[in-house]
Order: C-alpha cells, then sequence, then structure tokens
C-alpha cells in the first residue's frame, strides 16, 4: 500500500491521487465491438440468441421452457436456506424497506384564479433488476434493488441473473421480485431492453454486473433508462489516528476483496497510524482467503494520503468522491457538513461499511468513480416518473394570453401567437 504526502499546496496535482482516481473510468473501446454485436444478435433473434450466448458465456445449455425460474422454486430456496440466514435477509427487508419509504413523493395540485396546474407522480410499470452469478452469491444486491422498486409501486420486477444460487432466489422471494431468468451477461441486458419471446421489455434496468453488462447498459440507455454507469467499488477512510488500526485495516479490505479493481484509501493526519495500519494490512493478507484479489488491488490502488489536518482531509475526499467514506475520527458530526461529494458517509468507529452493505437500511447501489459528484444512491425516486397537468379556464387564459403572445412573437413562432391569437376572438 502506498503512502502520499498531500502536505502542500499543489496537492490536487499528485500523480498518485491521479493515478487512483482515474481507475474509475471505463475504457470501451475493448469490448464495445462484442457488446454491440451482441445486442445486435439477441434484438434481432431473441431466445435463439441467448440460448447461444448462455452456452458460450455461462457454459449452461439450455431449452427456451429453462430460460424461467418457476416460482416454486423461489419460495422452495426460502424453506430451505439456513434459518439464521433467512432471518438476517427479513431484518435487512425489513430495515430497507422502513428506510425507502421515506422517500415517497407525492403529487400535488395548484390552483389560482381560473388555472389549475399539479404534478403526477407514477410508478415505472415494469423495470429488470440484474444479480451477478455464478460464483457470485448476492442477496443483499436483490433486495437493495428490488425493496425501493416495490416501495415505488412497480407492478412487475424482473429479475435476471446467471445460475442464480438459492440464496438468491430466496432474497428474490422476500422482496417480492416478479419473475426471474437464467441468463446473465451483456445478452441479459438486451433481452430486457428489447424483450423476446420469453423475457418481457422493460422500462428501467438496475443492478451492478461486469463491463460487458455495463457498457450493455450504457449502449441501450435511451432505448431502455438504467440507474447509472457503475465502477469499480471504493472506500475511503478519514481516520485521525483515534480508532484501532486493524479496525481500518479490515474496513479497506472488505473493498479490497471485491475485485481487483477496487479502491481502498486512507486519509490520515497521523504518520504514524499510517504505518500501523499498512503492517495490519500486511499480516491480515498473509493468510486471507482472498489473498490473490485484494493483493492485486491493494498492490496497484490502495493508497494513503497524508494530509495537515481534518479540514484539508474533507477537500481532498471531496475531491475524490467516493463511493463510501468512513469519518473514523473522534467527532465524526463535525466534520459530516464539510462533506459535500459522497455516495454514503459512515460516522463513527463502529459504523464499518459492511453493516450498510447489508442491514442498516440505506441503499448500497451508490455512485463510483468521482459521480458521487452528481449521482445519488438508487432511491424511490428512481422507480417513478413524474407528469405534469394544467387546466385553464377562461377567466385564467384571459390573465396570460397577451404575454404568451409577446413571447411567441419574440421568439419568432408564427402558430404559437396564433394559437393564442385566435382563441382572443370568442365571445
Amino acid at each position: 500500500m502506498h503512502i502520499e504526502d498531500l502536505r502542500n499546496i499543489a496537492w490536487k496535482f499528485n500523480s498518485r491521487l491521479k493515478f487512483v482516481m482515474s481507475r474509475g473510468e471505463i475504457i470501451t473501446e475493448e469490448y464495445e465491438p462484442v457488446v454491440k454485436e451482441i445486442i445486435k444478435k439477441v434484438k434481432e433473434e431473441g431466445n435463439k440468441a441467448l440460448l447461444e450466448f448462455t452456452k458460450k458465456f455461462d457454459g449452461e445449455e439450455l431449452k427456451e421452457e429453462d430460460l424461467e425460474v418457476p416460482y416454486e422454486e423461489l419460495e422452495k430456496a426460502y424453506e430451505e436456506i439456513e434459518p439464521e440466514v433467512r432471518q438476517a435477509l427479513e431484518i435487512a427487508h425489513e430495515r430497507i424497506k422502513r428506510f425507502h419509504e421515506k422517500q415517497l413523493e407525492n403529487s400535488f395540485i395548484t390552483e389560482e384564479e381560473g388555472i389549475l396546474i399539479g404534478m403526477r407522480v407514477i410508478p415505472l410499470e415494469r423495470v429488470g433488476l440484474y444479480v451477478p452469478g455464478g460464483k457470485a452469491v448476492y442477496p443483499s444486491t436483490v433486495l437493495m434493488n428490488a425493496v425501493p422498486a416495490v416501495v415505488a409501486g412497480v407492478k412487475e420486477i424482473i429479475m435476471v441473473s446467471p445460475k442464480p444460487n438459492k440464496y438468491t432466489l430466496a432474497a428474490g422471494f422476500i422482496a417480492g421480485v416478479s419473475r426471474v431468468f437464467r441468463v446473465g451477461g451483456a445478452q441479459a441486458i438486451a433481452a430486457l431492453a428489447y424483450g423476446t419471446e420469453s423475457l418481457p421489455k422493460v422500462d428501467k434496468i438496475v443492478g451492478p454486473g461486469n463491463i460487458y453488462v455495463t457498457i450493455a447498459k450504457k449502449l441501450l440507455f435511451g432505448v431502455v433508462d438504467i440507474d447509472m454507469i457503475a465502477g469499480p467499488s471504493e472506500v475511503l477512510v478519514i481516520s485521525d489516528g483515534t480508532v484501532d488500526p486493524k479496525w481500518i485495516a479490515w474496513d479497506l479490505l472488505s473493498q479490497a476483496e471485491h475485485d481487483e479493481l477496487a479502491g481502498a484509501f486512507l486519509i490520515t493526519t497521523d504518520e504514524k497510524h499510517a504505518v500501523q495500519v499498512v503492517e495490519k494490512l500486511k499480516q491480515i493478507m498473509e493468510d486471507f482467503p482472498r489473498k490473490d484479489i485484494a493483493q492485486k488491488s491493494i498492490g496497484r490502488f490502495g493508497t494513503v494520503f497524508l494530509v495537515e489536518d481534518l479540514d484539508q482531509a474533507c477537500e481532498v475526499a471531496n475531491y475524490i468522491a467516493p463511493e463510501h467514506l468512513e469519518l473514523m475520527v473522534k467527532d465524526p458530526f463535525s466534520l459530516l457538513p464539510k462533506i459535500k461529494h459522497a455516495g454514503a458517509v459512515f460516522l463513527g468507529a463502529y459504523s464499518t461499511e459492511p453493516l450498510g452493505d447489508y442491514l442498516l437500511g440505506p441503499n448500497h447501489t451508490l455512485p463510483t468513480g468521482r459521480t458521487a459528484r452528481f449521482f445519488s444512491p438508487l432511491g424511490v425516486y428512481d422507480f417513478v416518473k413524474r407528469s405534469s397537468f394544467m387546466y385553464v379556464s377562461k377567466e385564467g387564459f384571459e390573465k396570460l394570453a397577451d404575454h404568451a403572445q409577446h413571447i411567441a412573437k419574440a421568439e419568432g413562432l408564427i402558430a404559437h401567437y396564433e394559437a393564442v391569437r385566435i382563441r382572443k376572438e370568442l365571445p
């Protein structure tokens, strides 16, 4: 893990800082041609292409009737998983649901002198949920993506996952997923966007995936809505040296174990503390089961940044705009107002990021790669659309007609002008 000194006026030009910030950039040139061909074939050939790509990429030879998982399998998986896991998922579901119910928006109407204006908040009709499968086990992803959709009032949630396991299926049952299909990769995204003989076309696709899934979502945005363009996971910890270095080392490792491109960063005012954290990381990784992945992530991107004080720490954190930000300091609430850009903020020594991944309630689908500057966590608001409505009486028309004509004339739009003027001729 690298240690870099940012205690200078030109810290934004630090080469190490620039390097770790670039890790979230998606290099599409190598993968786009392949993804475009997959999308084209699924659009044209439907199920036939899905079955071919499933055999090619996932090693599964399925028939058309095998694509959809019978709903009874979801209920069976729910009953068969370990009781302690089932209870944990149910508690997580309830907490996620309770938090997201606070995000519900209301329609409204305003009345004034012959004019009625308002906004309707309408849930999307059908959404697609992508869940990584195969070797991966992500029931938490199912809950985090499906629950806000259910809370929003979405009628149909279509889940796709290559080789879905019992935990994924059980989570789908708990969350209220409507249908599940055994298909993954870019081909699954294309199938959701265009529809096939078996998979229905959806209005929006949410959920994480590999580079092929991410590029497919990017290319199909406009045909279908998407949640965000997600890059590798990342955590940034601000520490003043008051929290046990071992705790911080494990928190950094909890992101590094995701994949080789994951980012684990520490910002601290205490150089001795920085060295202690690095030493603890080395010790832990000696016998770490996911050592191969974590070592590549930590070795390439893991970085400790030394800063003058906690004000500079917040300045650097805002510049990086991390997915997860942990404030491991004596008084974390004093720093919170200074944080402007972060997907989720964890305050205090016991607020470890994995609790947020699973059980706290706020969504764990978060903006990565500096996109926290303009993206928000996934929420109920992502599963609704807004439609405005207007009613104008004769009295209201007379109040605004002249002003509308003046603007239409200034813009040179003749029909706009006449559409207003002609109504003035009525008695």
